[in-house]
């Protein structure tokens, strides 16, 4: 099957960064697409950014400026580059890929365990 490793959440202060990394392994045909949400504490899972094999990007209006996301195909991962940090950018990070696994034709849908970043004011 499919894993989704997250690596790279932590605590930092307001105004600070983080980097996540998100490696996918397993019997992966291709990637359609890979991104991450978050979920902070009582609220639901909210898309975070998005980057689709040979398209744009997309964020969330609430990290455009601050969050890139960006791709390395050859190594199936997908990175967040997070700065400009707020405490209310305070949730567990999930990263999400769609792909079709070796062999197959249909798309699958995947997630990570997560991983806690927190950022104190």
């Amino acid at each position: 099957q499919v894993q989704l490793v997250e690596s790279g959440g932590g605590q930092v202060q307001s105004g600070g960064s983080l980097r996540l990394s998100c490696a996918a392994s397993g019997s992966i045909g291709a990637i359609n697409r890979m991104g991450w949400y978050r979920q902070a504490p009582g609220k639901q899972r909210e898309l975070v950014a998005t980057v689709p094999s040979g398209g744009s990007t997309s964020y969330a209006d609430s990290v455009k400026g601050r969050f890139t996301i960006s791709r390395d195909n050859a190594k199936n991962t997908v990175y967040l580059e997070m700065n400009s940090l707020k405490p209310e950018d305070t949730a567990v990070y999930y990263c999400h890929s769609i792909l079709v696994l070796r062999g197959e034709v249909v798309s699958r849908s995947y997630w990570g365990q997560g991983t806690q970043v927190t950022v104190s004011s």
